[in-house]
């Protein structure tokens, strides 16, 4: 049970309008998830940026080891390089722990792969240099598998070439936002076909699984593969192993 809670990055990343809810009430619901968090003893409470500060705060108050991550540049990771490190340099103001970048898969499916590489490269460093947990949100329901097998060794070659042995277990490659639009009602997070097309391409940097893992069969079919996180909206249904949980 101890070990399953370590690998849950638990998560709640809805604007109060994508809510349909006031910022006082979505903040709220993210008071609740990270108070879970710290009771349920989760690896981390993963937030929206604008909610970092309360988070620090209410794990510092608690005296919990509960790691704090944000979202980066999310969820179409497009806003070009100096966006993402202006939100990362707020967030680790703020007390965060882990940053997780969505990385630019418009411009690399569009062949701009120096851009995309510069960015890895840049956005990496600057987390790595602040101490902090990196990982890379390809948004895998936008790729095709070759996509997803292209920008996982993209993202590994760039870390492999610019860092240190010692850091890639810092460095994540993760499947999905959660939030982006797919057609017929297809998948929008990680499935097990792609978990193992990351998997075969990441390695030595760990993968993340998020978006669509609900229940513990699945959660615990992924560990089993290699993911070494697992990014879910249900992590106390996860733990718990009692049926569905949300969407995320």
């Amino acid at each position: 049970m101890m070990e399953l809670k370590q690998f849950m990055d638990s998560t709640y990343l809805k604007t109060a309008e994508q809510a349909g809810l006031s910022e006082v009430e979505n903040s709220k619901i993210v008071a609740e998830l990270i108070d879970e968090a710290i009771k349920e003893d989760f690896k981390l409470a993963m937030i929206r940026p604008n909610q970092v500060k309360m988070g620090r705060k209410m794990v510092d108050d608690a005296n919990s080891k509960v790691a704090i991550g944000t979202v980066i540049d999310f969820p179409e990771g497009n806003r070009g390089l100096e966006a993402k490190l202006k939100e990362a340099e707020q967030a680790v103001k703020d007390g965060v722990d882990e940053l997780d970048y969505v990385i630019d898969y418009t411009a690399f499916k569009a062949g701009k792969i120096d851009q995309v590489k510069n960015e890895v490269a840049e956005c990496t460093a600057f987390g790595l240099n602040a101490g902090k947990v990196v990982k890379w949100i390809i948004e895998t329901a936008a790729l095709t598998d070759t996509e997803i097998v292209q920008i996982t060794a993209l993202i590994k070659n760039v870390v492999l070439s610019k860092f240190a042995e010692k850091d890639y277990s810092k460095v994540f490659v993760k499947s999905s936002t959660g939030f982006y639009k797919t057609e017929d009602g297809k998948p929008n997070g990680a499935t097990i076909p792609v978990i193992v097309l990351m998997l075969e391409n990441a390695g030595p940097l760990p993968v993340k699984a998020s978006g669509g893992v609900r229940d513990r069969e699945t959660a615990l079919k992924m560990i089993e593969l290699g993911v070494k996180r697992i990014g879910t909206s249900s992590a106390k249904v996860i733990v718990e192993g009692s049926g569905q949980g949300n969407a995320y």
